[in-house]
């Protein structure tokens, strides 16, 4: 295996889980597009199945992207396998896979098998020794964990490139990067939509968000970051303004710049539709159209 280089995303990226779980194809046609127009690292989620598939699939589609994995849920995949086809994606595609891995939620674990979900900082801690263990391990600067709480933030900075912080806001992106120091990268996800209608936007992130809240470590980060529980418990709209960009274009990329401005090396755009199932490519395009010198472009 050749000499690696880290892997440290900056600029605006894109979230999807459509780049993950709709049609190959779609995706792939997609990815290139998204490639084309300057994003710089394509983040996609797992809850199972073949996540390395789906990599495989939008490194073939790219050129010059970064395809990172937001995150791979450790609970779900043999960390021998993962090392194996990290090994083999990298060969056929020089270094632009990125592997994110996070802990997941224990309802999610435990919906599977009851009682699987525990100790989640030890889990990450073996998972990522194994890792290391591989024929061919996995460089720590091509890894990057997800993390919201200070140890895991500190596990990131010791064991990996940096943090991929999921559904979070620009102070708690400035107390990450606290945590972190100045060297880890620090790549936050934001969520997005493109809609200047205040009633439709806070519809869309509600709902949205109201999934995501009804597990204690958003909920508890939430209550840590001064809301109330009545703003967790009934998606106040003052939470969603906080968690969710919306309105035009210039109005997302404030919300990219405040996370730059906070520490954040790079910032993952996770757009939303009324459509949860529609392929957001307008949108994207639009975003992309107006990232200007953010992506070099």
């Amino acid at each position: 295996m050749t000499a690696h280089r880290p892997l440290r995303p900056t600029g605006v990226g894109v979230w999807s889980h459509h780049l993950r779980y709709g049609d190959p194809g779609r995706a792939a046609e997609a990815a290139a597009e998204l490639d084309e127009l300057g994003f710089t690292a394509l983040w996609i989620p797992d809850t199972g199945g073949p996540v390395l598939e789906s990599v495989e699939n939008l490194l073939k589609a790219t050129e010059h992207t970064l395809i990172a994995t937001g995150v791979l849920n450790l609970w779900m995949h043999d960390p021998a396998d993962v090392a194996a086809t990290y090994a083999e994606l990298r060969a056929a595609h020089s270094d632009r896979f990125l592997l994110g891995i996070g802990v997941s939620q224990a309802a999610v674990v435990d919906a599977a098998e009851p009682g699987r979900y525990r100790k989640p900082l030890a889990a990450m801690r073996t998972y990522l020794d194994d890792l290391d263990a591989a024929p061919v391990p996995v460089p720590s600067d091509h890894r990057v964990l997800a993390a919201i709480g200070p140890k895991m933030l500190q596990l990131s900075a010791e064991r990996a490139v940096g943090a991929h912080p999921y559904l979070i806001t620009p102070e708690n992106t400035r107390e990450a990067r606290e945590i972190l120091g100045t060297g880890p990268l620090l790549a936050p996800e934001q969520t997005v939509i493109l809609s200047d209608d205040a009633d439709e936007a806070r519809t869309i992130g509600r709902e949205f968000l109201s999934g995501y809240l009804a597990f204690a470590t958003y909920a508890n980060k939430m209550l840590q970051s001064g809301f109330s529980a009545d703003d967790v418990d009934t998606v106040s709209d003052r939470l969603v303004d906080a968690l969710v960009a919306w309105g035009d274009e210039d109005a997302i990329l404030r919300r990219v710049d405040e996370h730059l401005a906070a520490g954040a090396d790079h910032v993952a755009l996770q757009v939303l539709t009324g459509d949860l199932q529609e392929l957001p490519m307008r949108q994207w395009r639009r975003l992309g159209a107006a990232l200007g010198d953010r992506n070099g472009t």
